[in-house]
């Protein structure tokens, strides 16, 4: 399947001419669009929430456009809090799970009503120390199944290795202590699998989740509230990888629903999700400019952006696509690398890629950036993070994040003793 960009050399060229490249840009039609899939998708439970994971794409002006679609945020930091709040998500419009809690993040999320995840048994007597005995009405808590996660043959993940969640002798006990406290509903959380395109894997893991929700329920007479899914359903990075399809995927989670809560008794259940890949990448292009060629060993074109900008292929070796803009329909007759500016041999975006013939100055995109893109992003080589800029529907852009400057790198020195440039 062709990967096509959501904008075109034209629209590049005229942000560009404001908004100097490199810089992320967002496709506000295609966010709403994907958001009201996923909500028609589940729309057959009552009360399904998607809580967008705040990581992902931590940028306000995204936050509230999703809020817009009936979304909530799902953070996992004080920051992250305080970025949900300033949107105006409060109280249940926010799931908070983390891990290696501060006091400080707990206390905020619990003044701001949100539902608090808990990550390890021993947190709730740090929650109990926190809110001074009075505990939240409803409390979420975080699953580990250990061993490994599979579908069929295939071992998708090995939970038994991850740092999170509780067995399932610790849930019971922490429900049952909470119970003592005057915690009335319970949620249940688990993240087995990351960045899965299968259609099967939301519904294998919701038929463990209801499944250990009934076990639960009939060992300590608790109300389970909702089921939270959390994150894991995957985009294609790649063109020729097939992408999930997120109406099949929600019609697998009824049905096990169907099969497993309904006879027990159990389905006013919620369900919730915390998908910050699936509900973003797609929509998020970086836009950059090619600054040099090199030719040696290899062919190499260099761009005005670098793994500070987008550190997966760099971190993870990770694939994202490459459309040269003005090109789309040219052959793809020549072999390149393509690479950022770091003093670092992993910056590159390609890897003896095909594509057409670059020229200097051309303009590039890097596909499906929308999520884990400019989030990652860092200073090393003191290098400044780039702008973000939000396409409307109606073609018209917003600058939402300016782009870094070295004041910005040098605001946090505190001392008079150095003078800086400009």
């Amino acid at each position: 399947m062709k990967k096509t960009a959501f904008l075109n050399l034209q629209q590049a060229k005229t942000i560009a001419a404001q908004i100097p490249t490199p810089f992320h840009i967002y496709d506000e039609a295609g966010i709403r669009r994907n958001a009201r899939a996923l909500k028609a998708a589940f729309a057959w439970n009552k009360g399904f929430r998607e809580y967008f994971a705040v990581k992902a794409t931590p940028n306000p002006y995204i936050l509230k456009l999703l809020n817009e679609e009936g979304c909530g945020c799902d953070c996992s930091s004080y920051t992250e809090l305080l970025l949900a709040e300033a949107v105006g998500c409060v109280g249940k419009d926010i799931m908070f799970s983390s891990n290696v809690t501060p006091e400080k993040d707990m206390r905020k999320a619990w003044e701001l009503g949100a539902y608090i995840n808990l990550d390890d048994a021993t947190h709730v007597e740090f929650l109990e120390k926190i809110t001074d005995g009075k505990v939240p009405e409803t409390v979420c808590l975080r699953y580990n199944p250990g061993g490994s996660f599979s579908l069929g043959n295939t071992i998708m993940d090995m939970p038994r290795d991850a740092k999170y969640g509780m067995t399932e002798d610790q849930m019971a006990g922490a429900i049952n202590r909470l119970m003592s406290l005057g915690t009335k509903h319970f949620g249940i959380h688990a993240f087995l699998a990351s960045n899965t395109t299968t259609n099967e894997y939301y519904p294998e893991l919701a038929s463990q989740l209801f499944r250990l929700a009934v076990r639960l329920r009939n060992a300590t007479g608790c109300h389970i509230a909702f089921i939270n899914l959390s994150g894991g359903v995957g985009v294609d990075y790649r063109p020729e990888q097939p992408s999930a399809d997120i109406a099949i995927i929600g019609e697998g989670v009824r049905q096990r629903y169907e099969e497993i809560l309904k006879p027990a008794g159990m389905d006013d259940i919620s369900i919730f999700t915390e998908l910050g890949r699936f509900m973003l990448a797609p929509y998020g292009h970086l836009v950059t400019t090619v600054l040099h060629q090199k030719h040696i060993y290899r062919e190499y074109v260099g761009v005005d952006a670098c793994a500070a900008d987008l550190m997966r292929p760099a971190m993870y070796g990770a694939y994202h696509h490459i459309t040269v803009l003005g090109k789309e329909n040219a052959i793809l007759d020549h072999v390149y690398d393509v690479t950022g500016g770091l003093c670092e041999n992993n910056d590159k975006f390609a890897i003896e890629r095909s594509l057409p013939a670059i020229d200097i100055g051309d303009i590039l995109v890097i596909h499906d950036t929308g999520a884990h893109g400019h989030s990652m992003g860092y200073n090393y080589n003191g290098k400044l993070r780039s702008a973000e800029v939000l396409l409307h529907e109606d073609g018209s852009f917003k600058l939402i994040r300016r782009a870094e400057t070295p004041a910005d790198y040098f605001a946090t020195f505190d001392c008079t003793e150095f003078k800086f440039g400009d």
